[in-house]
């Protein structure tokens, strides 16, 4: 039994269920004689001349109606078809009533002449690409797993939403979530999904290959298109999905247009089981689309802050001394960041912990802690650790941002592998204006082939 039908009998049986609360035994009345449906399809002659406009009007009272006219469906008492192109139309009446689905025997108009400004807008151009022509179309995830315009092939929104992703006025279910395929590939495998192409060449036909989906494989059908309710109409055909939820969708051709222009495509369809209902808005990109696009270059990779700073003439030297004989002290940056290893500008570590304890360890704490260093403005330099202090001088390259301390180092640990034992060091990072709340790091060792220097964070304290 087709799909329709089955929903037409659930509407059936629903309006007798409703009819009480009750424990009662009900049946089905008698199925009445197709002599007593009374339909009517009537061609407008004065709207069109060749018989493009056609009335459906179901005359049975009680009953619901079901129309298939080839290029479309629908359940309207009265409904009004406006078929483009000139041809052959068969239309198809079936009425739901009390007792079941009486079929009634098809209607069939002839078309004389086209009327193409039935198609002739602007959104018919996007989806077909125009009267004459034809527009193929891909979902938006391809077999590398890239997704080239959308930010994955599968969004999720609520029942009440509509074009442009606007809630419907006194719309309850309205929101949506637009996963990223990357960080949610289980959304669907990555493949080739096929395409499906829309065609305005003789008619509005439309044929999907479907690639994923063994059992559907290549479909072929008509569409509708309604520019002002921003709705697709599809018959013989299911637009191009996942194979995972083919059977949590009743109705694969009845679709809402998220958005349409002409590269891009959002088709929404009513989720009807697996879970509960929303609408699934499968994203696509035309072919010429997918077939001229290129990767966006990478964003570029800007140099940590601070890197190679540039200093008055001066600035330096006052930075370390605070222009005092008394000078200024710094500390290893023990409760933040105290080492990292900057390569082509970047550091890579935020706090002690990532480098824990193959680095940063508790040996290094114990430093830290009761160490210090100290530059004065007459040029002396000063290292207090293990209850000892060493003195020595410093002088300052200011063309190259090297200091060289003369006769002392930075803060030791002789356990540690990273100890700078190095009397040369650069300020790789250095903050003019701002020293006193992000401090300087110092570069005690450099790795030309990888462009990156090991560096100790000190701070005012």
């Amino acid at each position: 039994m087709k799909r329709y039908t089955i929903i037409a009998w659930v509407l059936v049986l629903g309006i007798f269920a409703a009819v009480s609360c009750k424990k009662q035994q009900y049946s089905l009345a008698s199925l009445p004689d197709a002599a007593a449906i009374k339909f009517d399809v009537k061609q407008d002659l004065t709207a069109d001349p060749g018989g493009n406009t056609v009335i459906l009007t179901n005359l049975t009272p009680q009953t619901i109606p079901m129309w298939d006219y080839g290029t479309g469906k629908s359940n309207r008492q009265i409904d009004t078809v406006r078929f483009a192109f000139a041809g052959t139309y068969t239309i198809k009446f079936s009425a739901v009533t009390g007792g079941g689905i009486v079929e009634m025997t098809p209607v069939t108009v002839t078309v004389t002449s086209d009327n193409l400004s039935y198609v002739d807008d602007p959104l018919w151009t996007a989806l077909s690409g125009g009267v004459g022509e034809e527009k193929t179309w891909l979902l938006d995830l391809d077999a590398s797993g890239v997704s080239k315009y959308f930010d994955g092939p599968l969004y999720f929104y609520g029942t009440d939403m509509t074009w442009d992703g606007v809630c419907k006025p006194g719309g309850a279910d309205c929101w949506n979530w637009n996963p990223g395929w990357k960080d949610n590939t289980w959304l669907m495998p990555q493949g080739d999904y096929g395409s499906i192409t829309f065609s305005l060449k003789g008619g509005p036909f439309v044929k999907a290959e479907h690639k994923m989906i063994a059992s559907r494989g290549t479909e072929n059908g008509t569409y509708f298109l309604d520019k002002d309710a921003k709705t697709l109409t599809l018959t013989g055909v299911a637009p191009l999905h996942d194979e995972s939820r083919d059977a949590c969708v009743a109705q694969w051709g009845n679709i809402k247009l998220l958005s349409l222009t002409e590269n891009t495509m959002q088709l929404a369809v009513l989720r009807t089981s697996c879970e509960g209902p929303c609408l699934l808005v499968y994203n696509f990109i035309s072919k010429a689309y997918a077939d001229s696009w290129t990767p966006p270059a990478p964003p570029p990779v800007l140099p940590d802050e601070g890197y190679n700073p540039s200093f008055a003439p001066g600035e330096l030297r006052s930075m370390l001394t605070g222009n005092s004989i008394t000078g200024r002290f710094w500390v290893l940056d023990v409760n933040g960041n105290p080492v990292d290893w900057v390569a082509k500008g970047n550091g890579w570590t935020s706090s002690k912990a990532s480098s824990y304890n193959w680095g940063w360890n508790e040996t290094w704490d114990a430093v830290a802690n009761t160490g210090w260093i100290r530059f004065d403005n007459t040029g002396g330099y000063s290292r207090f650790q293990d209850g000892a202090l060493t003195t020595g001088t410093f002088t300052v390259d200011e063309a190259n941002n090297e200091i060289t301390l003369n006769g002392n180092t930075l803060l030791q640990n002789p356990a540690s592998w990273m100890n700078p034992t190095t009397n040369k060091i650069k300020v790789v990072k250095g903050f003019p204006g701002s020293y006193q709340t992000k401090g300087v790091w110092f570069g005690t060792g450099y790795d030309a082939g990888k462009d990156e220097w090991f560096v100790f964070h000190y701070i005012i304290p």
